[in-house]
C-alpha cells in the first residue's frame, strides 16, 4: 500500500486557491444578487385600492374620492398613505383624475369662487378644464394625470396613475 503525501508546496497552493476562491465568491455574489433579486421579485403595479364610492352616485360633476393605500413600504418603514381622486362619468366611462398639479405639486379643487367647471389650484392660480387639460397662460406646464379605474361589486376601484389620456 502506498501512501500519498502532500508536500508543502501543494498545501499552500491549495490553501490560496481556496482562499482565493472564498474572496472572489464573497465579493461576486452581492452584485449577482442585486442583478437577479428584482427580476425575482413580484410586482404589484396591477394592484387596485378600494374606494368607498358607489358607482351609481356618480354623476357627470366632479366628487373628491377619498382613499387609504394599506401598508405603504418606504424603506423598512410600512404605513398607511392617504390618498384623493377626483371622479365623474362622462357617458358610460368612469374618469379618475389625480389632484396633484403639474406646477408645484398643490393640491387643485373642483370650481373655486370664480372657476366654473374648471379644476383650480390655488398656489399660483393654475387652471385646468374639465378633462384635466391645462388651460394656456396659466402656471401648470401639462395635463392632470389620470388614475386606472376599475369596478368591483359596483364600487370604485382606483390604480396608479398614468399619463392623461383624455387631452
Amino acid at each position: 500500500m502506498m501512501s500519498s503525501k502532500v508536500s508543502r508546496r501543494q498545501f499552500l497552493s491549495y490553501t490560496l486557491m481556496g482562499v482565493g476562491g472564498f474572496m472572489v465568491s464573497a465579493t461576486v455574489m452581492p452584485m449577482v444578487r442585486f442583478a437577479v433579486d428584482p427580476v425575482l421579485q413580484t410586482k404589484g403595479d396591477g394592484d387596485f385600492i378600494p374606494t368607498s364610492q358607489k358607482v351609481a352616485d356618480l354623476s357627470e360633476t366632479p366628487v373628491r374620492v377619498d382613499f387609504t393605500i394599506k401598508d405603504r413600504k418606504d424603506g423598512w418603514y410600512k404605513s398607511d398613505v392617504s390618498d384623493t381622486a377626483w371622479v365623474y362619468k362622462q357617458g358610460d366611462e368612469i374618469i379618475a383624475l389625480s389632484p396633484v398639479c403639474k406646477h408645484l405639486g398643490c393640491t387643485v379643487s373642483w370650481e373655486g369662487d370664480k372657476h366654473e367647471n374648471e379644476f383650480f389650484c390655488p398656489c399660483h392660480a393654475g387652471r385646468y378644464q374639465k378633462n384635466g387639460k391645462n388651460i394656456p397662460g396659466t402656471p401648470p406646464i401639462g395635463p392632470l394625470d389620470e388614475y386606472l379605474v376599475e369596478i368591483v361589486d359596483g364600487y370604485l376601484h382606483l390604480g396608479k396613475t398614468v399619463p392623461n389620456t383624455l387631452v
